[in-house]
């Protein structure tokens, strides 16, 4: 069974419903995932859907289709544990609307373009687009397809979207009124009076960003000279699940090859994302990839850094790297990180509630060597350095290699419960 909200621990959580509407644009995966949070949370006092068309055979289909869920099981027992009924109640196929554990939710299936939604006439002030269309903070509000902003010429004050933006102009910056946050990381950069678009990056972001900033305050930035990445990812609703010829122009192939019967390398946004929500990054070269892998939920990063070391006498150790870990996971990360002992596979971690990252101290490893530079070959020296005879021209570096492995529930346990925690967060600067 999975496991059930850790409502206690969010930390942006009243216990008492608020009089604030908030609008979910998309029901897929993270959609529908974000419906379960707030209605076992019970902070707004209603919630309105937009699904942008009918579906299958009316509301009832679409109750059920929010009631049942592949990986995750029934709502009722989400909410109360497996003696519990139905929680979907009250359909009105006429006014397109049905209770979900007592919180009022309306269904619209009229427009799919952001900025003919009425927002401003059902009273909706915060929207989480959740539908992975609407990327670029740039686009103006009428640009054909549709925008993030159209969001806000429907009404809404603030729009929060569950992906990293994507700025398809280069020439173009980030608008003043946009900021990207990760709950627990740099959640402080929001600006109430300033940011009405907020990107919530995404799971791996997410994820990342918890593994790679405790050891960034415990080391400094100065002392890691790289790191890469690579997410074992499980499968999105954007893979195939048989094989489909591509569409015109497309590029990578893989990516219409069935995620049933493969493992597909494909790419990744993250490297830049954390860059966005922890500004350090910039300074350490930083590489990212992403291998999808034919689960349904339940992801893995494998996080390898070279960290400057004192010497090989007292490197730094396995055991080191696991207390950094195990330090920030009890005190000032304890909401959001979890250290673990365990021997876990990845359905280990479904569900785990508000787990941006489960570190895997187990398979932590180090290595430390001598690293040889010849001086004469860095740029920028003076011409004099290292180029007196019988000098060898090298200086020894010790460097410590380090590989720690972080689970993360992709779907629901991590990301969709932290996207609810910014969610609240937001919304409490737009209670009357």
């Amino acid at each position: 069974m999975v496991t059930q909200l850790r409502l206690e621990g969010s930390g942006h959580n009243s216990g008492e419903m608020v009089p604030l509407k908030l609008g979910i644009n998309g029901l897929g995966r993270i959609g529908k995932l974000s419906v379960w949070h707030h209605v076992a949370r019970r902070y707004f006092s209603e919630i309105v859907v937009n699904i942008g068309r009918e579906a299958g055979g009316g509301l009832g289909d679409v109750a059920s289709y929010v009631e049942r869920d592949s990986t995750y099981g029934y709502l009722g027992q989400y909410l109360h544990g497996y003696k519990a009924g139905r929680v979907i109640e009250n359909l009105n196929e006429e006014h397109g609307t049905f209770e979900v554990n007592g919180i009022p939710l309306t269904v619209l299936r009229k427009e799919r373009t952001p900025k003919d939604l009425p927002w401003k006439n059902l009273g909706v002030p915060l929207v989480v687009d959740a539908t992975g269309k609407f990327l670029d903070p740039t686009a103006p509000p009428d640009q054909k397809g549709g925008s993030i902003q159209g969001h806000l010429e429907a009404g809404a004050k603030k729009v929060i979207v569950s992906a990293p933006f994507k700025i398809k102009d280069k020439a173009l910056s980030m608008p003043p009124d946009a900021v990207t946050s990760v709950i627990g990381i740099n959640d402080d950069h929001y600006e109430p009076k300033r940011h009405r678009m907020i990107s919530a990056a995404s799971c791996t972001t997410t994820c990342l960003a918890f593994m790679v900033k405790p050891l960034l305050d415990y080391f400094g930035a100065d002392k890691i000279l790289s790191a890469s990445m690579v997410t074992v990812h499980a499968a999105t609703g954007s893979q195939e699940v048989l094989d489909r010829l591509p569409d015109p122009k497309s590029k990578d192939l893989r990516k219409n090859r069935s995620i049933m019967n493969n493992i597909i390398l494909t790419s990744t946004g993250a490297a830049n994302a954390l860059a966005l929500v922890i500004p350090e990054m910039k300074r350490i070269g930083f590489i990212a990839e992403s291998v999808r892998i034919p689960t349904s939920t339940g992801s893995l990063i494998v996080l390898v850094l070279n960290i400057q070391d004192e010497s090989l006498e007292h490197p730094v150790s396995r055991e080191l790297i696991n207390q950094v870990y195990r330090k920030a996971s009890e005190t000032y990360m304890s909401k959001y990180l979890l250290y673990s002992n365990r021997q876990n596979v990845s359905s280990d971690i479904i569900g785990t509630p508000w787990a941006a990252a489960v570190i895997e101290g187990n398979e932590t490893h180090t290595r430390t060597a001598h690293i040889c530079i010849n001086l004469a070959k860095i740029p920028g020296l003076p011409p004099n350095v290292g180029k007196k005879e019988g000098d060898p021209c090298l200086v020894e570096v010790p460097v410590t290699q380090a590989v720690v492995y972080g689970w993360y529930d992709n779907e629901l346990g991590s990301y969709t419960n932290m996207l609810g925690d910014l969610t609240v967060k937001i919304a409490e600067e737009l209670l009357p």
